[in-house]
Order: C-alpha cells, then structure tokens, then sequence
C-alpha cells in the first residue's frame, strides 16, 4: 500500500476565507466527539459518587479550553502547520529532555512539569508533534526515496530520541504508542515488506536483552498478565478486579450510579484507566458497545478526511493521528479486559487527565484541518501549485 497514488486533483489558486473554512467544518465529526466526552463525565460524575467535584467539573473546563484548541487548529491555514513541524516536535523534545532535569515525579514516574496552572506530560505531546514532523519528512519524498533503506534513517531516530526519553522516566505504554504510530506511517508511505519482517525478527530476538531493562514493576505487570492469579491480593488485584466488574453488569448493567464495584472502591484508577470497566458495570454490555461504536465512527471519519486530501503532508497528518487515536482506544480496553498488560493508557475522551484531553482536541483538530483544506495542493517545498 503506497499513498503516493495519484488523487487527480485539480490544481488551483487556493486560498479560503475565514467564513468559507467555517463552512468547511465537519459538524458532525465535532458532535461525535462531543457525545464521547459528554459520556465521560457522566461516568466521572457516577464515580465521585454523583457529585461534579473534584473530577468531572474539571474535565468540563478541560474540554471546554480543548474546544478552543480544537477550532484554533482547524481554522488555520494547513500549510502553516507544515511550516513549523520541525520546530514544534523540537519544542516538544526540549520538553521531553526537560522532563529529565527537573520534572514532577508521580506513582514512582517522571514524567510531568508543574507550569503552575497546569500539570503537562510532554509524552502527550510527543504524540502529535512526532506525527507532524513525519508528515513532513515524507511529504518530501517520493517512492524512490521511501524504497531506500538510509532514507529511513532520519525517521528512525525522529522516533528513537523520544522514546528513549520517555522510556527512562519510564512509559512504556506511551514508548510503545510512538514506536507503533510511526511503523504505520512507515507502511501508509509504501515501505517495502520484508523490511517489516526483518524489524520483527530483530524485535523477537531482543525480548531476552529488553527484558533485563525493565523495571521490576514492569516484569510483574506482564508475568501478571500471563497469570493473573499468581498473586489474586497483590499485582493481580487490579486486573481481576477489573474483569469482575466488567462481567458484573451484564447485558443491561447495574443502573447509573448503582455500580457496587466502583463506589465499594474495589476498582483501581476507577476515574483514569479502568473507567471503562465503570461503564460496562453500570450500562452493561450495550453501554460499552454503544461507547466502542462511537470510537469507530469517529475512527472511519479520520480515515475518510485523510484519503479526501489531495496534498500529501494532510494525508499522513490525518492517517498518523487516526492511527494514534485508534491505539489509545485498543490498548485502553485490551488492558482492562487482560488482553494486555496494563501500562497505563487512558480511555481516549473518557479518563480523567488535562494532558491527554488537550492533545487529543489537538490531533482532532489537526485531522479537521487537513478536511477543511483537502482541495488544497501542496508542493514538495511546502508552496501552494496553482
């Protein structure tokens, strides 16, 4: 799959005012975020015990800054963003190095600077400003260049730096979420198969030497997650708890705000990673499904927006923050049902967090972006063709 294909856009003067990129604006697509969120602070509020203090007011006034972020964004010219990729993912490296010299340590991680008004966890960042910075290195190319193994050097190391850095504070959630958005990029752009197969191979042989840098905590979680029974009061408590409560609510779940489960505090991070289980046992097996098909409505526009664009740069732009999105999503509830070990991923719009709900109004708004200027035409050096 190579997306190097040509659109057979037509090439045009393009420039657009602020009424006709207000026009543009799928609606829709900020409707259906807007219902996600709205779940989660119903949830928030179920499980402060049906109280807006301290976590789902705070959310609110999250979602709202995040709004502003998200229209910002989207109402901005694409090119502009293309212009300072690099520098915005440099921003974000400084800040990840930062992170090291004199960060916030919290649960036994690294991983924070206090600004004051607001914790920020330059991993989140990374996220999007990797993504960015990508788009742009291949918005560059073409498919010679991408078939050459060194032209993937620089790439390689726009990923290696960062999750390095975030590996030592450490996160090996959000590490892996970096290493996995930029080999989809890697495959989105056409690189060659067995370059995939070789990396794998090399991966499997590492498991041996990777696993004597974990952290011991790290090693419980996945021999936890391999047998979550070896210790039922200890490391095991969270997961089998988790799948307790989310069997406990059935088909139909236990009612809004009657989940035994969550108000007895038997669930851990009941409010950030394992909300989810507070939503199957309250609405049960509909409410959760309910939640994961609005995540795939939301998912299949991100695709729609980015294969509608006739430059190259919004293409991977939009691709790379879906695809990201979409891992927030898997590996959230693939950790709470034991299909993962768990490494502390929040539910994406759901979870309780100021970082995660700025970057991912942010990415939405990247992927809007990329919507409301898809008759745009970019060159390679970043000029409009006409």
């Amino acid at each position: 799959m190579s997306l190097f294909l040509d659109r057979n856009c037509y090439f045009k003067d393009y420039e657009l005012s602020f009424k006709d990129r207000l026009l543009n604006l799928s609606w829709s697509y900020f409707v259906l975020i807007t219902i996600v969120v709205g779940i989660g602070i119903l949830l928030l509020y179920s499980v402060a015990g049906g109280s807006m203090e301290p976590w789902a007011i705070k959310q609110t006034y999250r979602f709202g800054l995040g709004c502003c972020v998200f229209f910002f964004i989207a109402l901005t010219d694409l090119r502009l963003w293309m212009k300072y990729a690099y520098v915005l993912y440099g921003i974000s490296l400084l800040l990840l190095i930062a992170v090291e010299i004199r960060g916030e340590i919290g649960m036994g991680a690294q991983r924070w600077l206090d600004l004051g008004f607001m914790q920020l966890q330059p991993s989140e960042l990374m996220k999007i400003t990797l993504v960015l910075a990508l788009a742009r290195y291949f918005h560059g190319s073409d498919e010679e260049d991408v078939k050459r193994t060194r032209h993937l050097i620089i790439p390689a190391l726009m990923m290696g730096v960062p999750v390095g850095l975030i590996l030592i504070q450490p996160d090996l959630g959000t590490a892996s979420m970096l290493v996995f958005v930029t080999l989809a990029i890697f495959f989105l752009v056409g690189v060659q198969w067995w370059k995939f197969a070789v990396l794998f191979v090399l991966g499997l042989i590492s498991i041996p030497i990777g696993w004597q840098f974990l952290h011991d905590y790290q090693k419980e979680r996945v021999l936890t997650f391999l047998n979550p029974e070896r210790d039922p009061l200890g490391t095991g408590y969270h997961i089998l708890q988790s799948k307790i409560t989310l069997g406990s609510g059935g088909v139909f779940g236990k009612g809004f705000l009657e989940g035994t489960q969550s108000h007895l505090n038997f669930i851990p991070e009941k409010h950030t990673d394992f909300i989810f289980t507070v939503l199957s046992e309250e609405f049960g097996m509909i409410g959760a499904g309910v939640l994961l098909l609005l995540y795939m409505i939301i998912i299949f526009y991100g695709f729609q927006m980015a294969l509608k664009s006739c430059n190259f740069f919004g293409k991977i732009l939009a691709l790379g923050l879906t695809v990201n999105f979409s891992l927030y999503v898997f590996i959230n509830t693939a950790m709470v049902m034991g299909l993962l070990p768990v490494v502390g991923v929040p539910l994406p719009l759901v979870s309780y967090g100021g970082s995660a709900m700025m970057v991912l109004m942010a990415g939405f708004g990247f992927i809007e972006c990329v919507h409301v200027n898809e008759e745009m035409v970019i060159g390679r050096l970043g000029s409009s063709d006409s």
